[in-house]
């Protein structure tokens, strides 16, 4: 049985701030499904250690950087079957706030802090935990983790690595001085190692030293390698391209289904679709919106920020609102734009209903209810939402961009009348490509709902489960393992 060491910084239902959680919290169940002995290695947060049962401790670890030994705590990622290792430093991770700021900033001592993660998960590689268990791969992700295979390249008779890219605009960005403080090895400081412009990179750590390289989504795995999207290290992933492949997230259905939601009123399926209009009634009622059912309901759940387009719907939005439209918002951000959004729900209460902040229950009735789900995204390396959204039949508003455009087909007569044609895709990041867009939708909805019908029960039989996804993950360990990698 081939075994994994799946080393991250945030975890659902654990510890989580975005998308990582998710497939940390997915992936390694799907794995251990195909037979793979999976392990999971997380910071002890102390929300971590409170939704943990039972405990035991197996290790203290004497690792440079903390001012006690460090606990190595053994348990069970929750509802499932997945074996869990937290690196107890209450110095580092036991405090109030965010996993990696307080919502004032970033935590000042964050290299510290995932400096000795790493260490931790590269004594566990290493067999130094007292587990009599090794792993044959580490898989790391993102910045957090990015020093993981450098250290280990250091080592011989190492583990091989995988490195996973799921945000390539955080890396991890450090002074000289830090990199001295964190007495790295010298032999890591170079152009060729983990320096960035006098910087040190905890990314680059990744990029460089893995054995192999994903993305989260082909897409994206194309866009990085480009200077619009590769924050002045597509040079590197260009030179490793043979290296590094694109593989799709996925999602979870045992969470996201209309057919088994605990969360909605009424479930429905590809075959009886009479849930999801009373589904709608409820989101309406919920929201304060007048019941219309022949009034096509639009749903955005998300950050309000530029990276995510939110500015590009609140530009267009009055001129759209001159059409019978709704529109339900879930999320916060931008103070600027939240406030803006305010402002359009005042002057439209019949037309806008907004939610600042996040309510899980909230999310699954907007995906149930709502007819199409806008998600106009500059840059998204995957991306959830959509996912959620085929599976839901609302057909989804989306920019050609990283999973967006590898999930997503666009409404065109040729597609519809192919039956491919599962949502909406533009091209510019603007608010007028966008309001274009807009526009076909209302056009589409209105006067050809049969195909409108038609292409929500394609969107809902779209299968994009997480066992696919580790289908590819465990033959890229294969060949990982297996040294049939290309120079």
């Amino acid at each position: 049985m081939t075994t994994v060491l799946f080393a991250t910084s945030e975890v659902h239902p654990l510890a989580k701030t975005g998308g990582l959680a998710d497939v940390s919290g997915s992936l390694p169940p799907a794995l251990r499904a195909l037979g793979y002995d999976v392990r999971l290695i997380l910071p002890a947060y102390p929300e971590a250690l409170a939704r943990c049962e039972r405990l035991t401790l197996v290790r203290l670890l004497d690792l440079p950087g903390a001012p006690t030994p460090v606990r190595l705590l053994e348990g069970t990622l929750p509802g499932t079957d997945v074996p869990l290792y937290l690196v107890d430093c209450p110095v580092y991770f036991d405090r109030i706030g965010g996993l990696y700021g307080d919502g004032k900033g970033d935590w000042p001592d964050n290299a510290q802090r995932f400096t000795l993660f790493s260490r931790a998960v590269v004594a566990l590689a290493e067999g130094r935990a007292g587990l009599g268990w090794t792993p044959e791969v580490v898989h790391c992700n993102d910045w957090q983790t990015g020093l993981v295979p450098a250290l280990l390249t250091l080592k011989g008779g190492r583990p091989k690595t995988v490195f996973t890219l799921h945000n390539l605009s955080y890396q991890g960005l450090f002074s000289w001085s830090t990199f001295v403080d964190l007495g790295l090895p010298m032999a890591l400081w170079s152009s060729e190692g983990i320096e960035f412009y006098s910087q040190v990179s905890f990314i680059k750590g990744g990029l460089v030293y893995s054995d192999l390289l994903t993305a989260v989504s082909p897409t994206y795995a194309r866009e990085i390698r480009t200077p619009a999207f590769g924050y002045g290290l597509e040079g590197l992933l260009r030179a490793r391209a043979n290296r590094l492949v694109g593989i799709l997230n996925g999602a979870n259905y045992d969470h996201w289904d209309p057919q088994n939601d605990t969360r909605i009123p009424h479930r429905y399926s590809p075959t009886d679709f009479s849930g999801k209009a009373a589904n709608k009634a409820a989101l309406q009622r919920q929201m304060v919106l007048p019941v219309r059912p022949n009034v096509p309901l639009l749903g955005f759940i998300g950050r309000m920020v530029e990276q995510k387009g939110f500015d590009l719907v609140l530009s267009g939005l009055p001129d759209l609102l001159h059409h019978p439209v709704q529109i339900v918002v879930l999320g916060s951000g931008d103070k600027s734009l939240e406030q803006g959004l305010r402002d359009l729900a005042t002057r439209f209460p019949s037309q806008v209903a907004v939610q600042v902040g996040y309510n899980e229950d909230l999310a699954h009735l907007i995906e149930a209810g709502a007819d199409a789900f806008v998600m106009p995204s500059r840059f998204e390396p995957c991306g959830l939402n959509q996912l959620y959204s085929l599976r839901y039949g609302t057909l989804p508003i989306v920019r050609r961009t990283g999973g967006l455009a590898d999930t997503v087909v666009d409404a065109t007569p040729e597609n519809i009348a192919s039956g491919r044609a599962t949502g909406f895709v533009f091209e510019a990041p603007t608010s007028s490509a966008l309001m274009s867009t807009l526009t076909r939708v209302l056009d589409l909805y209105h006067n050809d709902y049969s195909a409108w019908q038609q292409m929500r029960k394609v969107a809902m039989l779209s299968d994009y489960s997480w066992i696919e996804s580790a289908r590819h993950y465990a033959e890229l360990y294969q060949h990982a393992i297996s040294g049939d990698l290309d120079d």
